[in-house]
């Protein structure tokens, strides 16, 4: 059914900006399309994932759905697209599933809108598989770009729910379900392609049926330490690199630059710099 997680929508108040943000963050280039339904949108494509800053420019559907997203929640992660070989096939598994989805607003590809009360009140849309994309021309040392994404951050107030909902309604991979009272968490890993989608859920909020909420992305770089120091010279507020929790692997943080969205960099393989 679901085959990869295709892209992720970041809502932005200025195009401009935030495009020279991400290529700052990212080291790639970004390509950006002409104004179309009152938005305007930048992309990067990377070798797992596809990043999509969206903001409005001028009247039309898709710039008011963009400026309702921004008056709600301002920047942020807003929605994910999950590709699937048959579209069709997928809806109507889906609705069996208990996912209600209707024609994407403005789509000319048949991509499918989840009804949000049945995902959690997250954006998430299904778009058909492609074959893959030229990547995004890397800027400078490609040492010092991002080589794709680790993993998504969901939180979520009712874990069950949601291992209802990315397991047994949209088939992902559950690797891991593990409770840690020392972190004070639960954290589900459901593989997608060639990523995960980190489901979280803190011990001690309880349960409830509140909404879940995006958590924010971790970039998966084969340097961080070149990554991190790149950015330091761009004048980005970076935290120092510091050891993962796996053996061998570091990790740091960005604390700017992101567009709302909480963003890491690690590598997932065990790293030594020499």
């Amino acid at each position: 059914m679901i085959e990869a997680l295709d892209h992720l929508a970041i809502a932005v108040d200025a195009l401009g900006p935030a495009a020279l943000a991400y290529e700052a963050l990212l080291g790639h280039a970004a390509a950006r399309e002409a104004p179309q339904g009152g938005a305007e949108r930048a992309w990067f494509h990377l070798p797992n994932i596809s990043l999509e800053l969206i903001a409005p420019a001028g009247d039309g559907p898709a710039g008011d759905r963009v400026r309702a997203r921004l008056a709600e929640t301002g920047e942020g992660l807003w929605l994910m697209a999950f590709a699937a070989e048959d579209l069709a096939a997928t809806g109507r598994t889906l609705a069996r599933r208990g996912v209600a989805t209707a024609p994407a607003p403005g789509s000319a590809s048949g991509a499918l809108m989840a009804d949000a009360a049945s995902v959690g009140d997250l954006g998430m849309v299904f778009v058909p598989a492609a074959p893959p994309r030229a990547p995004s021309p890397v800027i400078g040392d490609p040492l010092a770009s991002m080589a794709g994404l680790d993993h998504v951050v969901i939180q979520t107030p009712n874990p069950d729910r949601a291992a209802a909902l990315y397991g047994a309604r949209l088939g992902l991979d559950l690797r891991l379900d593990r409770t840690n009272p020392q972190w004070g968490n639960r954290l589900m890993f459901f593989r997608c392609g060639g990523l995960v989608i980190e489901i979280g859920h803190g011990l001690a909020g309880g349960v409830s049926d509140a909404p879940d909420r995006f958590g924010g992305l971790a970039w998966r770089a084969a340097d961080p330490v070149a990554v991190q120091a790149r950015l330091a010279g761009l004048g980005c507020n970076v935290s120092e690199v510091r050891p993962g929790r796996k053996p061998g692997t570091h990790i740091f943080t960005v604390r700017d630059g992101t567009c709302g969205v909480p963003t890491v960099v690690l590598s997932v393989e065990p790293h030594d710099r020499t």
